[in-house]
């Protein structure tokens, strides 16, 4: 870094006085400390990355949603709310609805909602997937195709041996 026009004098400037760096280093939300000396007034938000990311990797995801914010917006960093009429929409038996979630996000009650208001919530089983609960969601497919109901399997990713088969 010290070999960067930008940063000429931060490595010597560091070994000198890295105590003052070590608030960054312990801070819980380190993305949000300021560089300490003259380099937090001499450095740009993209610098102050750089530096971040040599003291704290693992706060430089927050970082960069404070830079996408300060460049282009926070509306770029802030996902959008989740319908699932229009998705719905888009759908039919030969393009199912697939919802893909991050940790901790759970859609069932969202789908509940929807189903109930499309009265199909009597008309839907729901199947955690894993060890040996392919041959049951078959049957529940079946069931479904037959009598015209919905069915939602749950944990696809449990069962990655069955889901060629159930494509």
């Amino acid at each position: 870094m010290g070999k960067l026009p930008a940063f000429v004098g931060i490595d010597s400037y560091f070994m000198e006085f890295n105590k003052k760096f070590k608030k960054i280093f312990d801070a819980q939300e380190a993305h949000e400390e300021p560089i300490p000396g003259e380099w937090n007034d001499k450095f740009n938000s993209f610098q102050k990355m750089i530096v971040l990311k040599a003291i704290r990797p693992d706060k430089i995801c927050h970082a960069i949603q404070n830079y996408v914010i300060e460049k282009i917006g926070k509306k770029f960093v802030d996902p959008p709310t989740f319908k699932i009429q229009p998705c719905y929409k888009d759908s039919s038996n030969f393009s199912p609805l697939i919802f893909v979630l991050s940790a901790g996000t759970d859609p069932v009650k969202d789908f509940k909602a929807f189903a109930e208001e499309e009265g199909m919530w009597n008309k839907t089983e729901m199947i955690s997937l894993g060890q040996g609960q392919g041959k049951k969601a078959e049957r529940l497919i079946e069931d479904a195709k037959v009598k015209g109901g919905w069915v939602l399997l749950q944990n696809c990713h449990l069962s990655l041996s069955w889901m060629p088969r159930l494509e």
